[in-house]
């Protein structure tokens, strides 16, 4: 952890709660998935929590977003975690009794995709009043370095549970690593509060188009949510790594681990060199010229014809967007006040997971009509222009400096 932030006892159990809920989430992303196609069989009801969470996330991110602005941050926190751990409780005991079915890990879900969305917000906006805007942005690298390397050991710590302790095993694990989540906001001494409770405030409705109008109005974040969503629509590969794998290296599953162990590799590297660069003030340029870079590294990744070449050219796909994700969060957080940062926050994410969805489905569509390599390259050319244009279309982001 860098310097200065080893000091800050409160953004050191923030790091602790991003650890555990990390863990936990990917433990509940994968046991889940693995229930449902132990105990049906059939991998169309897998593909049915892609369409729960994306139905469940968008409204508990708004709400989400308003009420850490609304309430203490740190009891949402408690409030969102703690049910997360009663549900993975509930269906570990389901599991041990052998009575869990579909409906159940559907409920669950629905319930901990919805309060994952509640506490996400809430923990960003306080680890940005708690690190202040001078090591915002060593904090924001950290962070993602860590959600990046939750990936990594999500996964593996999946495969050693239920090799070792089963499912119900495993569904008590992330219940326990979740309650550990929730117990440590009570040990932050910083306020909770995004704003002063005794201040008069309009409904949760109100609040949430408040945040609305306030970025739609921002001088930076129109474009920056734009220039995420108009590079990723077009060249969000993560999701169909399979595809690529088949189609550019002729390669299975074993091609598809190496490029996905590649990029997450990548990316934990772009998020320490994002901790490098935090000193660099011209934010808005930095995060365009590191959008270049990434359209760049993405083209050469569609030219590579070895499995290798390709896994090093994915690599470096990953720490181009970290850095961009770094300096994104950063400036959203630099440049709103600390009563608004909630929604703020939560509309980037429900910008970035909307395009995420809607790039699935162009890779998708492209790959199958024009060849994987071909679509990756197209990706690239697309994205490399829309950087330019948002850089070009958008002066306030081109000029932005931090403070």
């Amino acid at each position: 952890m860098a310097p200065g932030l080893l000091t800050n006892r409160d953004y050191r159990l923030l790091w602790l709660i991003l650890v555990t809920s990390g863990l936990a989430l990917w433990l509940r992303i994968l046991v889940t998935a693995q229930g449902l196609l132990d105990s049906e069989g059939d991998p169309w009801r897998v593909g049915l929590i892609g369409a729960i969470q994306l139905v469940v996330q968008i409204p508990a991110l708004l709400w989400g977003g308003t009420l850490a602005d609304r309430f203490n941050r740190k009891t949402l926190m408690v409030g969102a975690h703690g049910l997360t751990a009663l549900t993975m409780g509930g269906l570990a005991l389901l599991a041990t009794q052998g009575a869990l079915g579909p409906g159940a890990i559907y409920l669950a879900v629905a319930l901990s995709a919805a309060t994952q969305m509640f506490a996400n917000p809430a923990r960003a906006a306080l680890a940005a009043a708690v690190l202040g805007d001078r090591l915002l942005m060593r904090g924001t690298s950290i962070d993602n370095g860590t959600g990046n390397a939750c990936a990594v050991a999500g996964p593996l710590l999946f495969a050693l549970c239920t090799t070792t302790l089963g499912l119900p095993g495993t569904f008590a694990l992330a219940a326990l690593l979740s309650a550990w989540a929730a117990a440590l906001p009570l040990l932050i001494r910083a306020s909770g509060h995004g704003q002063d409770p005794a201040a008069p405030r309009g409904s949760v409705g109100q609040q949430t188009l408040e945040g609305l109008r306030y970025v739609s109005r921002h001088p930076i974040l129109p474009g920056l949510f734009l220039l995420d969503t108009g590079i990723t629509v077009v060249s969000f590969y993560r999701e169909i790594l399979p595809v690529l794998a088949l189609g550019m290296f002729a390669g299975g599953a074993s091609a598809t681990g190496l490029l996905g162990s590649a990029n997450a590799a990548g990316a934990i590297g772009g998020a320490a060199l994002a901790l490098l660069l935090a000193s660099y003030r011209a934010k808005g340029r930095l995060v365009l010229y590191a959008s270049l870079v990434y359209a760049l590294c993405l083209f050469a990744f569609g030219l590579a014809e070895g499995l290798l070449l390709g896994a090093v050219l994915l690599a470096a796909v990953g720490a181009a967007d970290a850095v961009t994700v770094t300096v994104r969060s950063s400036t959203v957080m630099l440049t709103t006040p600390d009563a608004m940062r909630g929604r703020a926050f939560s509309l980037m994410i429900l910008a970035a997971q909307t395009a995420n969805n809607l790039g699935t489905l162009w890779i998708g569509f492209f790959a199958g009509w024009l060849g994987a390599r071909e679509s990756m390259l197209l990706g690239a050319i697309l994205a490399f222009l829309a950087t330019l244009a948002i850089g070009l279309l958008w002066p306030p982001l081109r000029a932005y400096r931090a403070p």
